[in-house]
């Protein structure tokens, strides 16, 4: 079994933490963590491709081991994060590389794909969407922020943010609770509780809006530049819908759609399948 490294760079002046395995002479393929994680989500999967992947796994700014400067000093939104992690991949040089995308990771990987098209050679999308279709209803609270970033309804959102809610983001949807390891959530709910940890989230949940505004950018990418493309889909999703899957098809006709019978976090039930379909995607 390939080890894995783990590091540390200097990117616009930000320390970015970062899991890497594989040959260096490999196939690249970045791996975007989202809310409210960090790269020790990809675990489990990078064990079962580091024979075949250069993966590199980078912790997003104010998640996980990687710097979160005061939001005086940064403002937290997804485009100023998408400019750390695209010069974070020139740093390690990564130049031409496949994505895998999840969740939050998902806008951060798709504005790098809009910026460099040229750098991505394919793109894997585990519940990370980029359709209106794709949205549930428990998108409802966030949405009113949006229409009204009130102080009511910044706090309403603070139920996101609670150790319960993490558990239940790990667990909701999955058939057999018990395969979920407490380890994940654990560890996103010890960041959680950092000072000031909570307010840079609810910057994002606010933020979120810019990622829905640009839908129709990243699916102008995909229509122009038909990148391979795998979708593998938790089905039982509380907040990223099915349907968010299979409208890549619109825009992609030959991408590959495939449904798992679990929850959000796909990846704590269901790794070896999805590095399965990795592999058979990508051969």
């Amino acid at each position: 079994m390939a080890p894995i490294k783990y590091h540390t760079a200097d990117v616009k002046n930000f320390k970015i933490f970062y899991r890497e395995a594989g040959p260096t002479d490999a196939p690249k393929l970045l791996l975007l963590h989202g809310f409210p994680s960090a790269g020790h989500m990809f675990r489990d999967l990078i064990p079962l491709l580091a024979d075949r992947f250069h993966m590199v796994a980078p912790d997003l700014p104010g998640f996980g081991q990687s710097d979160m400067p005061p939001r005086e000093k940064f403002r937290y939104t997804f485009e100023n994060i998408a400019d750390v992690i695209d010069r974070f991949t020139e740093v390690i040089g990564f130049d031409r590389f496949a994505v895998y995308v999840f969740d939050y990771g998902a806008p951060i990987g798709f504005r790098l794909a809009v910026r460099h098209p040229e750098r991505i050679t394919a793109m894997i999308s585990q519940n990370g969407n980029a359709y209106d279709e794709g949205l549930s209803d428990d998108w409802t609270p966030i949405q009113a922020y949006w229409k009204d970033p009130s102080p009511a309804n910044r706090t309403a959102l603070r139920a996101f943010l609670a150790p319960e809610t993490t558990r239940w983001q790990y667990t909701h949807g999955v058939p057999d609770q018990t395969m979920v390891s407490p380890d994940g959530q654990n560890l996103d709910n010890f960041y959680l509780a950092r000072p000031d940890a909570d307010e840079v989230q609810l910057d994002l949940f606010g933020d979120y809006r810019s990622n829905v505004a640009l839908y129709p950018s990243f699916q102008e990418f995909f229509r122009t530049h038909k990148p391979p493309f795998l979708a593998v889909w938790g089905k039982n999703d509380p907040f990223f819908l099915p349907a968010g899957a299979e409208a890549f098809k619109r825009d992609i006709p030959q991408v590959i759609v495939r449904f798992l019978d679990t929850g959000h976090f796909a990846l704590e039930t269901h790794a070896r399948e999805i590095a399965e379909s990795i592999r058979d995607f990508l051969k």
